[in-house]
Order: structure tokens, then sequence, then C-alpha cells
């Protein structure tokens, strides 16, 4: 673990204001209100803060049927935190570190790939399809 940060996946201890936050500058959740973000996080199967004493300053979160498919989802690291191998280390604890280990995991990025691909993910096969959402069109 980079040093003084701690992980936890204890979803009663994020600051749902720091995650509203960060998630409101990242280029996939700008459309997102408040509420959404909050909705998402309650919805989610799994979650991981990360902190720097009391402080939070990373996040992810995961849906999944609990069984063998998770979906990885808004990994952030607050910008003055970044470039430590804390969102290295959120991944870890979220993929590998907990109950989904075994699990076949899919996530969307525009700009990460080199970190996802350090835990096993690859660009989709011939199986794979997606349906954009209605909402918005992530740019």
């Amino acid at each position: 673990m980079p040093d003084g940060y701690t992980l936890s996946d204890d979803p009663a201890r994020l600051d749902l204001d720091v995650v509203w936050s960060l998630l409101r500058e990242a280029y996939w959740g700008r459309w997102r209100e408040r509420a959404d973000v909050e909705a998402a996080v309650a919805g989610s199967w799994r979650v991981v803060g990360a902190y720097a004493g009391t402080e939070q300053v990373g996040f992810a979160r995961a849906v999944s049927d609990g069984v063998d498919f998770a979906y990885l989802a808004d990994v952030i690291v607050a910008p003055a935190h970044r470039g430590r191998g804390l969102g290295t280390r959120i991944v870890e604890t979220m993929v590998d570190g907990g109950p989904g280990a075994d699990f076949r995991w899919t996530l969307f990025t525009r700009d990460a790939h080199e970190v996802y691909r350090r835990f096993g993910f690859t660009e989709p096969g011939p199986m794979a399809m997606e349906r954009p959402s209605r909402r918005v069109a992530v740019r």
C-alpha cells in the first residue's frame, strides 16, 4: 500500500460529498446529478474507499450478481493523490482482494487500459456486445 493510505470496503465509511465531488469532475461522470451518484453507490454490490488518515481520497464501486460476474465502475483518485499507485491498489482490492476474485469482470475506460491490463482485463472478443446509454454520450 502506498504510504499513509488505507483501503476499506465498508460502505458506511464512504463520504458521499467526496465521491460526488470526484465523479462530477470525471469525464464519465459529469452528466450525473448528485442523486444519481447516491443511487449508484447505494445499489452497488461492493464499494472500496481509499483514505489518507480520515480523509477519503479515492473510490471505486462494482455491480455484480454475486455469483460469477461483476462490472467495475467509477475508479477515481483525487488529483492531489494521483501518481502514487493508489488507483492500482483500489483496483487490486476490488478485483483480486475480495469475494469477486474468481469472477468474470468487465469495465469501460477511455484512458487507463494499461492499469487494467495488469489485472487481466483485455479488449472484448467476438462474443461481447454493448448497447450504449440513451442518457448521455461519453466524450
